[in-house]
């Protein structure tokens, strides 16, 4: 009879456990979805005319979601190209603008100045701007703002 209520209780320890544990394990073998946030119409961007974007951002972490205010600088050469930029800069992460007047991406903070494709004309900027991924569907802009760190050409 020992044996008996032994082996019931360790089975029933078994599943119990084991679903636990499943639960707790599952969000690292969950498929991840890539994110990819609308910046709206292509038609909205004029070429070679950088526009700031500003959108909401989510964020999934196992169970929880997380959203946050974020932003872009998007140029298109042509209406079906796009390119996006991060709007900090790469030199110590400050908020950078355009400016019309000279054609170029200004930060106040160490003078840095970048031109219309990102690269860097002037100051302590080690590398271009980043650059976030883009890609058209259905006529509306859409990007990837988690894959920022990459550098523009």
């Amino acid at each position: 009879m020992a044996w008996a209520i032994a082996g019931i209780s360790a089975a029933i320890g078994a599943v119990l456990g084991g679903s636990g544990l499943g639960y707790f394990i599952s969000p690292a073998f969950a498929k991840r979805e890539e994110e990819w946030v609308d910046l709206g119409s292509v038609k909205e961007f004029k070429a070679n005319v950088p526009l700031k974007i500003d959108f909401t951002s989510r964020k999934r972490d196992a169970w929880a979601t997380v959203e946050k205010r974020a932003s872009a600088w998007v140029l298109t050469p042509n209406g079906r190209d796009f390119i996006a930029f991060d709007p900090k800069c790469t030199h110590l992460g400050c908020p950078y603008r355009w400016d019309d007047s000279q054609k170029k991406f200004l930060c106040p903070c160490h003078t840095a100045v970048f031109d219309v494709d990102g690269r860097v004309v002037s100051g302590p900027p080690p590398r271009p701007l980043d650059r976030f991924s883009t890609k058209v569907v259905g006529g509306r802009l859409m990007v990837r703002p988690s894959s920022g760190g990459e550098a523009a050409a």
